[in-house]
C-alpha cells in the first residue's frame, strides 16, 4: 500500500496560499519497501526536490508509514509526485499510481491556489431538470402557444424523429419545479440544475432568441423569482444552463448583425456552409466570436451583463453548455480567458456562485486555469459505469459504436486515467451522472435491471464527486435515446413509479449526506477484478468500506488489515475480521470500519 490524493488525510490545507507551503502526506504499509520519500514539485515547470520525514498524523494506524513534505507553492497550480526508495526498489507515485519507470508529468498531482469552487459545491447532490417534462403549474393550461409549437398531453409519447421532435410542448415550467420541491429535497438533492430557460423556437432552448428575459411559456421572470425564493427558504440553490458559444439565428444580436450591426458579434464568412460560422453544423446555431469587445461587454463587463443579471435574479451559478468549444476556432483559441472572465462577473455578483462547464469529451485541460470549478464528467464517470454495466449497446455522445460491456479492470483504468490528470477539487467539484438529456436513460442501458441500476447509483453516490440526478430517474423513467429520455414524470399516477428505485436514490443520496467520508474522504482502492470492485473512503474519524458488483463472485475475496465492520447498507451482514466478502451479485454494500 502506497497511497497519496488531494483529500485532506493527505493535503490538510483547505486553502493554500500562492507563494505559501502546504504540508503533503504520503502514506506507505510497514511492508511496502518504502525507506525514503522525496517529493518533486516543479517552480515554473524546473524540477525541484524536497525530502520527506517521517510523520504520525492522526490517521495513521497501526503497521502504516506516513511521511510529510512541506511543499512550496511558488505557481497558481502547483505539480508534484513523490519519488520512493528503499528494498522495494526505483519507483514514483503520481496521480495515476506507482510506476518503476519515468513517467511524464502529466499526471502529477496538482494543488490549485485561488479560484475555489463554493464551499457549499463539496456537499451539493443536483439534481437536472429539463423543464418543459417535469411537471406544469396550474398556470399552463392557460398560457398561448407560439406558431412553431405543436401542443402534447401530458402523457403523449414523445417523438423520435422528424419536424415534431423539437417543437413538441409539453407544458412543463417553473412553478411546476416549485410546487415538487419536497420531492427533490426528498430524494436527497440540495441543488436544482435547470436547461435552458431563455426563449427559443425549440423546446430545449438551446437556440435563444434573447437573454434578456425568462421564456414566458415557463412563466416568465417572475416564477423564476418565485422558483428561487422558494428554494433557497427550504436552503437549496438553483443554478442555470448557458449557451456562451452560441446563440440562436433568431437572435435579438443575430438579427442586428445580419443588418449590418455589430457583426464583429459573429464569424461571417460567405466561403462557409450557411455563411457564418455555427455549432457543428447546426443552421439554427451561429458561433459567438469571444474576440469581439462588444460580446465580452454584453456578456461580462456592461450594466446588465447577462452573466451577473440572472445571478442578482437569484440564480446560484450556470452551466455553461458546450464549454469546450467556447472560444475556440481554428487558430483561435481563447477558452481559458473566457472562463476566467465568466467566473470574475460571477463573483462580482455571488462570490459564492458556482461555474460548471460542460464538456462531454476530455476536459481536463480546460480546468485547473482559473475557470471552470468543474465539469459534467462525462469522460471520466458516465462512460466507464456504461461500459461496466451496460446490458444494451446503446449510443453514447456521437460514437458510431454502441457502448461496448467491459470489466471493472477497464472502467477503473478509465476513471483514474482522466482523474490523474486534474486536481482533486476539480474532481470533486465535477458532476458524477449516470445520464442526462443528452444520452439515452441508464434505466434503459441496464436492461431494466434494479440491481444494475442500484449499482450505478451507488457508484454515483460514493466515489469522489458531485452526485447528479437527471429528473426521473429516480422513478423509473427509460428511454433509448436522448429524445426518448425527455419523458414526462408522472406526477398523476404514482403506480407507475419504481418505488424501489426510488428508495435506492433516496438511501444512496442520505448515506452520502450522514458520512464525510463520502463527500470529503480520501479513495483507495482494495480490489479491481472484472464483476467486482472494492475501496475505501476515508477521513481521519470516518471509514467506509464499499463493495460492488456486477453479478456474482464466487470466489472468497478477504481483505488483509481489514477489521470489524457494520453494514450500513445493503443486505450484507456485518463482517467480522477474516470474513469474506460476500459473492453475490448485483449488489451493492457498504460498511462503516470499526476502527
Amino acid at each position: 500500500m502506497i497511497h497519496h490524493d488531494g483529500s485532506a488525510l493527505y493535503v490538510p490545507d483547505p486553502a493554500p496560499t500562492l507563494g505559501g507551503t502546504t504540508d503533503v502526506y504520503v502514506r506507505t504499509s510497514a511492508d511496502a519497501g518504502v525507506d525514503r520519500v522525496w517529493a518533486r514539485w516543479t517552480f515554473d515547470r524546473e524540477p525541484r526536490f524536497v525530502a520527506a520525514t517521517d510523520a504520525r498524523p492522526p490517521a495513521a494506524r497501526t503497521g502504516e508509514r506516513w511521511f510529510r513534505v512541506s511543499l512550496p507553492l511558488r505557481n497558481p497550480v502547483s505539480r508534484y509526485r513523490f519519488l520512493l526508495d528503499g528494498p522495494g526498489g526505483y519507483r514514483w507515485l503520481t496521480a495515476a499510481g506507482v510506476f518503476a519507470h519515468d513517467v511524464g508529468d502529466d499526471t502529477d498531482f496538482r494543488i490549485v491556489c485561488g479560484h475555489a469552487p463554493p464551499a457549499w459545491a463539496a456537499d451539493a447532490a443536483v439534481y437536472l431538470i429539463f423543464p418543459d417534462r417535469f411537471a406544469r403549474s396550474a398556470a399552463a393550461a392557460d398560457r398561448q402557444l407560439p406558431d412553431w409549437a405543436v401542443a402534447r398531453d401530458w402523457d403523449h409519447p414523445v417523438s423520435g424523429d422528424g419536424p415534431d421532435r423539437p417543437r413538441e410542448i409539453y407544458g412543463g415550467d417553473l412553478d411546476g419545479i416549485a410546487d415538487r420541491l419536497d420531492h427533490i429535497a426528498s430524494v436527497g438533492a440540495d441543488t436544482i440544475c435547470l436547461t435552458p430557460f431563455f426563449p427559443a423556437p425549440a423546446n430545449h432552448r438551446y437556440c435563444p432568441t434573447t437573454f434578456d428575459r425568462v421564456d414566458p411559456l415557463l412563466g416568465g421572470d417572475a416564477a423564476l423569482r418565485r422558483l428561487a425564493d422558494a428554494a433557497h427558504r427550504r436552503g437549496m440553490r438553483v443554478i442555470g444552463d448557458l449557451t456562451t458559444n452560441h446563440t440562436g439565428d433568431r437572435h435579438d444580436w443575430f438579427r442586428d448583425a445580419l443588418a449590418g450591426r455589430h457583426r464583429d458579434l459573429y464569424y461571417f464568412d460567405d466561403d462557409l456552409e450557411f455563411g457564418y460560422e455555427t455549432w457543428v453544423s447546426v443552421k439554427r446555431m451561429p458561433k459567438l466570436n469571444w474576440t469581439s469587445a462588444e460580446l465580452r461587454r454584453r456578456f461580462l463587463d456592461g450594466p446588465d451583463s447577462v452573466v451577473r443579471r440572472w445571478l442578482e435574479a437569484g440564480l446560484d451559478g450556470w452551466r455553461i453548455d458546450v464549454a469546450n468549444t467556447t472560444g475556440r476556432r481554428i487558430a483561435e483559441d481563447n477558452t481559458h480567458e473566457v472562463a476566467r472572465g465568466i467566473l470574475a462577473a460571477m463573483t462580482r455578483s455571488r462570490p459564492d456562485a458556482l461555474l460548471l462547464a460542460e464538456n462531454a469529451h476530455d476536459a481536463t485541460g480546460d480546468l485547473d486555469a482559473g475557470g471552470w470549478h468543474g465539469t459534467m464528467n462525462y469522460a471520466g464517470f458516465t462512460r466507464p459505469v456504461w461500459t461496466w454495466l451496460a446490458t444494451e449497446p446503446l449510443p453514447f455522445l456521437g460514437v458510431p459504436v454502441g457502448v461496448p460491456r467491459l470489466p471493472a479492470t477497464a472502467m477503473v483504468a478509465t476513471m483514474r486515467a482522466f482523474a490523474a490528470r486534474m486536481s482533486w477539487r476539480s474532481l470533486t467539484t465535477s458532476w458524477s451522472l449516470l445520464d442526462s438529456h443528452d444520452t439515452p436513460r441508464f434505466h434503459t442501458l441496464a436492461g431494466g435491471s434494479a440491481g444494475l441500476v442500484e449499482v450505478g447509483v451507488g457508484l454515483m453516490a460514493t466515489l469522489p464527486g458531485t452526485p447528479m440526478v437527471y429528473y426521473g430517474d429516480e422513478v423509473g423513467l427509460s428511454g433509448s435515446w436522448p429524445e426518448d429520455g425527455r419523458r414526462t414524470v408522472p406526477w398523476h399516477d404514482r403506480e407507475r413509479w419504481d418505488h424501489r428505485l426510488l428508495a435506492v436514490y433516496t438511501d444512496l443520496l442520505a448515506l452520502r449526506r450522514e458520512h464525510s467520508a463520502l463527500r470529503h474522504g480520501g479513495l483507495r482502492l482494495l480490489h479491481v477484478g472484472a464483476d467486482r470492485l472494492v475501496y475505501l473512503r476515508e477521513t481521519a474519524d470516518d471509514r467506509l468500506l464499499v463493495l460492488a458488483a456486477r453479478r456474482p463472485v464466487p470466489e472468497p475475496l478477504r481483505l488483509p488489515g481489514i477489521g470489524a465492520a457494520d453494514n450500513i447498507y445493503g443486505q450484507a451482514p456485518d463482517l467480522a475480521p477474516g470474513d469474506p466478502l460476500p459473492g453475490d451479485g448485483p449488489t451493492f454494500q457498504v460498511w462503516r470500519l470499526a476502527d
